[in-house]
């Protein structure tokens, strides 16, 4: 289904790739997608201390599990991003236009302390709207 970035000129514009908000229509499946992390299919972390290549593998772990509900990258209106070390926002940033085309979907990204590994730096969670 097709979504509507919001942007307001009473905000300052986002310093990352996303949204201050997005629309749609509320007609189609809501897919409420846990976080995903950098683990592999075979159970392998990827990219142990690089966050580009776990940003990437959590990023196709995320496109894995909307296309097995029947819709794409573009159905994602909205992600949860969890952080290990904030400073990585613009690599971070840099991987996500790879996969989330305009309009970005709305975003969160906050720093925590721990995972369920020492090894992740990036688990992310998403919520998509596929059409009928």
């Amino acid at each position: 289904m097709p979504k509507t970035q919001i942007i307001s000129p009473k905000i300052r514009q986002p310093s990352g790739h996303f949204s201050h908000a997005t629309m749609i229509a509320a007609r189609g499946r809501l897919i409420f997608i846990s976080g995903m992390t950098a683990r592999r299919a075979d159970g392998g972390i990827a990219g142990i201390g690089d966050i580009e290549a776990q940003t990437r593998q959590v990023c196709e772990n995320l496109k894995a599990a909307v296309e097995q509900a029947g819709g794409t990258m573009d159905d994602v209106c909205r992600v949860d991003v969890y952080v290990r070390n904030m400073e990585h926002f613009e690599q971070i940033h840099k991987v996500r236009r790879e996969y989330f085309k305009a309009p970005a979907p709305a975003s969160t990204m906050v720093e925590v302390c721990k995972m369920t590994s020492p090894d992740y730096l990036i688990e992310i969670n998403a919520i998509a709207v596929i059409g009928d």
